[in-house]
C-alpha cells in the first residue's frame, strides 16, 4: 500500500510502499491485549511485602491464662486476628513475569502498527533530523502539524533531534529496535521516517 509522506516542516516528501503484512492486517484487540499484559507485567517491580507473624515486633509473651477466661486461646498479640498483628499469607516479593513466544511478540507489533494505519494515526516521516537541538523550533514544528501525544520511531535516533525532543512532554522518540506495541498503542498519532518504515519491516519479516 502506498502512504504519503511529509517533511518536518509539513511539506510533501513523496511517497513510501507499506508492506501489506505490516500494516494492512485486520486489528485484533485479543492478541494486542496479550502483549501488552506482557509487557505490563515484566515492567511491575513486584517489590511489594509484609509482616508476618514472626516478623511483627511484638512480646511472645503468652497474653493471658489458657483457661478460666471464657474466652478463646491464645499465646501471642502477633496473631493475625489481632490489630497490629502479622499478616496471613500477604504479598511477598515476586516477579510478575510471564513468558511470551518471539514469533507472538512480533504478531502484537505487526497488529498494532496496522491498528495505527486503520485509525489514520499513522504519519511518515522524510527524516527526524535536525541542525541545531534547539526544543522551541521543534515544539513549533510539532504544534504547526497538530501532533498531540506523538511517538517518533528512527532505524536510528538523530541526537540533535532527540534532544530537542528531550523536554517536549507531548513528544517520545524511540529507535527501531525499541518500538513495542504498548508505546505505540498509547499514542495519539505514530510518526514512522523512511528509514524507520524500513527498519521495522526488516526487523518483522
Amino acid at each position: 500500500m502506498k502512504a504519503d509522506a511529509i517533511k518536518l516542516d509539513g511539506k510533501a516528501a513523496g511517497s513510501v510502499d507499506l508492506d501489506e503484512a505490516i500494516f494492512g492486517l485486520e486489528p485484533r484487540v485479543d492478541i494486542l491485549h496479550r502483549v501488552v499484559r506482557w509487557q505490563r507485567n515484566n515492567a511491575q517491580q513486584g517489590t511489594h511485602k509484609v509482616k508476618t507473624r514472626s516478623e511483627v515486633s511484638y512480646s511472645t509473651k503468652k497474653i493471658y491464662r489458657q483457661k478460666g477466661t471464657g474466652g478463646a486461646r491464645h499465646g501471642a498479640r502477633s496473631a493475625p486476628i489481632f490489630r497490629k498483628g502479622g499478616i496471613y499469607k500477604g504479598p511477598t516479593p515476586r516477579s510478575h513475569g510471564h513468558e511470551l513466544t518471539k514469533k507472538f511478540r512480533k504478531l502484537g507489533l505487526r497488529h498494532a502498527l496496522s491498528a495505527k494505519q486503520a485509525a489514520g494515526e499513522l504519519v511518515i516521516l522524510d527524516e527526524a533530523a535536525m541542525k541545531d537541538a534547539k526544543t522551541n523550533a521543534l515544539a513549533k514544528a510539532v504544534n504547526a502539524l497538530g501532533w498531540k501525544r506523538a511517538l517518533v520511531i528512527d532505524a536510528a535516533v538523530n541526537e540533535d533531534f532527540a534532544r530537542a525532543a528531550r523536554n517536549i512532554e507531548t513528544l517520545d522518540v524511540l529507535p527501531s529496535m525499541g518500538a513495542n506495541v504498548y508505546d505505540i498503542l498509547r499514542s495519539d498519532t505514530l510518526v514512522l521516517t523512511k528509514a524507520g518504515v524500513e527498519a521495522l519491516e526488516a526487523r518483522l519479516k
